[in-house]
């Protein structure tokens, strides 16, 4: 089974979000290598989310590169052609849930699927597709300020459950989670969530730990690392 490699620590540890319960939907930050991430949400509401944009306090990595300026990669194992995701299947926490694309913005950073869906996940448009070599990014809430979210089961998966990505060109691209793991948000493992690599993997991220009001924010983001079947 392939294993996610492992990338030398930040030597910077970088901010990954901000969240908040309130009233309005707020999803937790997560900063994107090259590109800084953010998981955060509407105003301010409960939410752990994935909808990656604002991380001010962030520091931008080297130079934010555009995902298309990426080293060529030279692909191991099995991959895929690129081709837009359609729907996310979990079935072991009965999650069958349609893609938005999410664009980087002008301020560098991801822009966040829409709040008030709560079935709803979104990846990098112009960063890796699932199943194609590299890491696809996969974001969604863990819940909102009046319900449980698109992955508020996510940290139920363990080593060897096995999720689906219903792909716009027919295929069906099936991953093999290799772990599930919990950062602090103040010492992120950017590089080894977000680095590119020469097999076809994917990341789904949301947010974790406890809520923390004064910060309006979670205290952590959920990793799930998995590598096509």
């Amino acid at each position: 089974m392939a294993v996610p490699p492992s990338s030398p620590a930040d030597t910077e540890p970088e901010s990954t979000g901000q969240g908040s319960r309130g009233t309005l939907t707020i999803l937790c930050a997560l900063v994107l290598l090259f590109l800084t991430m953010s998981l955060t949400g509407g105003n301010d509401a409960s939410s752990g989310s994935s909808r990656p944009p604002h991380a001010p306090h962030a520091p931008h990595a080297p130079q934010a590169a555009a995902p298309s300026a990426s080293p060529v990669r030279h692909a191991t194992g099995k991959h895929l052609p690129r081709s837009k995701p359609v729907r996310l299947l979990i079935p072991k926490i009965s999650v069958d849930a349609p893609f938005t694309d999410l664009a980087i913005g002008r301020s560098g950073q991801l822009e966040a699927p829409p709040p008030d869906d709560v079935n709803l996940v979104g990846w990098h448009a112009d960063g890796t597709s699932p199943g194609e070599t590299g890491t696809a990014i996969i974001a969604g809430h863990v819940d909102t300020a009046t319900s449980p979210a698109v992955f508020a089961e996510l940290s139920e998966l363990k080593k060897g459950d096995v999720f689906h990505v219903r792909r716009a060109d027919g295929r069906k691209a099936s991953f093999v989670v290799d772990s599930v793991e919990t950062f602090d948000k103040d010492s992120f493992p950017s590089r080894r969530v977000y680095a590119d690599t020469d097999q076809a993997q994917a990341r789904l991220i949301t947010c974790a730990g406890d809520y923390d009001r004064a910060a309006k924010d979670y205290t952590a983001n959920l990793v799930v690392f998995a590598h096509l079947k």
